[in-house]
């Protein structure tokens, strides 16, 4: 059988088509803005975090990270679809690769660094209590003894409050902390435990505007990290470096007073790359 001579300018464009499939292959991941999505795993239910609105839009201090970063890795904000990130969702959603990375209040840990990478941390949060604006009766940890303290089912924020610091607090577990707010503002609950940036989020909306305040206890160190799937080490560089940026061009500032300065939160100073702090 006679082969038959490919003409050199056809050889060409057949090699350049080739090539193009080739960079089209890619899923987002490596970041490089190849006409596609990028997926980003966020939280849906967070106001000053990330909260999905009722009119379809997103906003929070997460979903700004995620913005800035994705446009550093050359995508516009059209070129994102967002994802819900629940808690125990994170790592499969990595894993499986339905998402590009994840910025979901992802606290930085040795269990989960077994399954996925982080970039990051970009916020060094704190496990603290919310109050209601008038009550100076809770001043120190072991003031909680005797009161009422709220907390997610299933979370351990409260139980770390009861087993360490305020053995006789009342634990009471609500289904989600939109009911515990409510709790509180109605005297039902004396105080709200979780991470001091989501107590911030839910204390800046507009309803409960005054009504709040922090105790700034600082009860644990949270870092919070962006995922990414396990040894994508070019991602995470990518976004590390856009993390960089941000910090470094006053971007990151503006994002944490806008979205959680109306609570009065004191924020850390940004935290370096690479270093979490115990």
């Amino acid at each position: 059988m006679k082969l038959r001579k490919v003409p050199a300018a056809a050889a060409v464009a057949l090699a350049l088509s080739l090539a193009l499939t080739a960079c089209g292959s890619d899923g987002g991941g490596s970041g490089t803005d190849d006409g596609k999505k990028i997926t980003v795993g966020i939280k849906f239910d967070q106001p000053g975090i990330g909260l999905k609105t009722p009119d379809g839009t997103y906003e929070g201090f997460d979903v700004d990270v995620a913005r800035y970063v994705a446009g550093q890795l050359g995508y516009k904000p059209s070129d994102i679809v967002w994802k819900e990130a629940k808690s125990a969702d994170r790592e499969t959603l990595l894993q499986r690769g339905d998402v590009d990375f994840i910025v979901a209040s992802y606290s930085i840990n040795d269990e989960r660094r077994e399954k996925v990478d982080f970039a990051g941390p970009y916020l060094l949060a704190h496990q603290d209590v919310l109050v209601r604006a008038d009550d100076d009766s809770i001043t120190k940890p072991s003031d909680l003894n005797h009161k009422k303290l709220c907390s997610v089912t299933g979370s351990t924020s409260a139980q770390n409050v009861r087993t360490k610091l305020a053995p006789q607090a009342q634990l009471q577990e609500y289904g989600g902390y939109s009911e515990c707010l409510t709790g509180l503002e109605n005297k039902t609950v004396d105080a709200l435990t979780t991470d001091d940036s989501i107590l911030a989020g839910y204390a800046a909306q507009k309803s409960f505007k005054g009504k709040f305040k922090l105790a700034g206890f600082r009860l644990s160190n949270e870092n919070y990290g962006i995922g990414v799937r396990k040894g994508d080490t070019e991602l995470k560089n990518k976004i590390n470096a856009a993390l960089e940026k941000m910090v470094a061009d006053g971007s990151w500032k503006k994002a944490v007073e806008a979205n959680l300065g109306p609570a009065g939160y004191r924020n850390e100073p940004p935290p370096k790359i690479g270093v979490v702090v115990g």
